[in-house]
């Protein structure tokens, strides 16, 4: 008589990657969440985490671009301000796969600004602001920005102080990016590192 054999023990499932993992912060995970919304197209959500940093969003208020249009420069864009080469104008999405292409962008800026900025994971208001940023200029110029050379430097202030500098689209200064990069500015301010 042989011994059964054992049923193959399953692979353990790799979790999925999560914005809050990727910045070491659910708070700025969250922030970003509802930040976003706001800023790209000026609508409302709430956003809730579960404990697996699962992030939901719930529409609350305002337009809601499931139609992808051109933006103040011309660059065919999606639900919040998603410019993915993927994104053709017309198109339309519903919005599960506008939060769905949100958080992929997200976590694609994050990890693209902790690589450069490594000092900033686990820094919520400092991680809220950047990667705001870099969704709006992208991963690239914050990378080879002023505000990375001096957060790597260990001089936070002195890299908060360099938001408002970045203010042009298509050559020209918009006043919604100055009043953007002022609201960066003020959340990178708050509990600066030492």
């Amino acid at each position: 008589m042989t011994a059964a054999t054992p049923a193959p023990t399953p692979k353990p499932r790799t979790p999925a990657k999560t914005l809050a993992g990727v910045l070491g912060s659910v708070g700025a995970a969250l922030a970003l969440f509802g930040m976003i919304p706001a800023e790209e197209s000026g609508r409302t959500v709430k956003a809730t985490v579960a404990p697996t940093g699962a992030i939901t969003i719930k529409h609350v208020s305002g337009k809601q671009y499931l139609k992808a249009y051109l933006d103040a420069v011309g660059v065919a864009t999606a639900c919040d301000g998603i410019a993915t080469k993927d994104i053709k104008l017309g198109q339309t999405y519903t919005e599960a796969q506008c939060t769905t292409m949100l958080e992929r962008e997200l976590i694609v800026h994050a990890e693209g600004v902790i690589k450069c900025i490594p000092g900033v994971y686990g820094r919520t208001n400092q991680a809220v602001a950047i990667v705001s940023l870099a969704y709006n200029i992208g991963v690239s110029m914050v990378c080879k920005s002023s505000i990375a050379r001096f957060w790597n430097a260990g001089q936070w202030r002195a890299g908060c102080d360099f938001f408002p500098r970045y203010r042009l689209a298509g050559g020209r200064v918009l006043p919604g990016l100055v009043a953007r990069r002022a609201r960066e500015r003020a959340i990178c301010l708050k509990e600066l590192p030492r």
